[in-house]
């Protein structure tokens, strides 16, 4: 006796069809902008990249809709125009929250926190990594290396940042964007939602009151660098090995527009939070 496949529970692989067309309102204004994006460029497909953004603030995803919408206009490929919207985990390919909440869980910011940040916010909102809320508010994920670490454990919303966090004000800064009370990131302009930040990465004004005066720099941590290959002096900082006595002389004390981090001054970091400890308590060799 023969079993059909069906019965076997194997798939024939039907194939896929064609991705639905974006109502013909949406789609005009749509190529209204493509045109304006496009003109930037000496090469069209050289806009493939802000397209996706664009078509990406449409849905807050990138559809297949969208994929074929930037495959016309560019005269590209499903597959080129595929290749692209799959390698970067900048553009999402499935529906996601209103604030893509990314954890930093990186080596510093892990071992600063980051990892107890992630692991309580995943227990406060309910989901898993990669998962968004039920109202549709928050997508959780952890990130890899943001290049805050003199600010860490960091935490970015629609890629913005905020720094120094802990696990309480993770959850609180959650909740906050949860109950759409304004929220402004440490550096930057305040909130605005995952279609919005898309649409301004796609080259479009960002119509945010102060968003353009808005802004933030690189804290002195990251800023040594740069300063000792333009010949600035900077201070030297001693750190001694445990055990041994401490730098006499008075501490530094920063001026009112230094940029603190977590590693020049004192932090209420998960670090530093015995109810939320960053690492084991265990000695070496134990």
């Amino acid at each position: 006796m023969t079993t059909s496949s069906s019965e076997r529970g194997v798939s024939l692989g039907m194939p896929e069809l064609p991705a639905p067309a974006y109502p013909d309102d949406v789609r005009a204004r749509l190529e209204t902008d493509a045109r304006e994006v496009i003109a930037r460029y000496p090469d069209s497909r050289s806009a493939l990249l802000p397209l996706l953004h664009l078509v990406q603030a449409e849905e807050g995803h990138v559809t297949r809709t969208g994929m074929q919408f930037c495959a016309d206009v560019l005269g590209l490929t499903t597959a080129e125009v595929t290749a692209v919207a799959t390698f970067y985990t900048m553009y999402r390919r499935r529906p996601s929250g209103d604030y893509q909440v990314g954890v930093c869980t990186n080596t510093l910011c892990a071992v600063m926190g980051g990892d107890a940040i992630f692991e309580e916010l995943q227990e406060h909102l309910g989901v898993g990594n990669g998962e968004t809320t039920g109202d549709g508010k928050v997508t959780l994920e952890h990130i890899e290396c943001n290049a805050a670490c003199d600010f860490a454990p960091v935490v970015m919303v629609n890629w913005e940042f905020f720094d120094n966090q802990t696990p309480a004000s993770a959850k609180s800064l959650v909740d906050d964007l949860r109950a759409g009370r304004p929220v402004t990131p440490t550096r930057g302009a305040r909130m605005c939602t995952f279609k919005e930040t898309a649409r301004v990465l796609a080259g479009f004004p960002d119509e945010r009151e102060g968003a353009v005066e808005s802004g933030g720099s690189a804290g002195p941590a990251s800023l040594i660098g740069l300063k000792l290959a333009k010949g600035e002096a900077s201070p030297a900082r001693v750190v001694h090995p445990r055990g041994e006595a401490a730098r006499t002389g008075a501490p530094h004390e920063p001026s009112p527009t230094e940029h603190l981090s977590s590693h020049d001054a004192p932090q209420d970091t998960s670090a530093s939070d015995p109810a939320h400890p960053a690492g084991p308590t265990a000695e070496e060799g134990e």
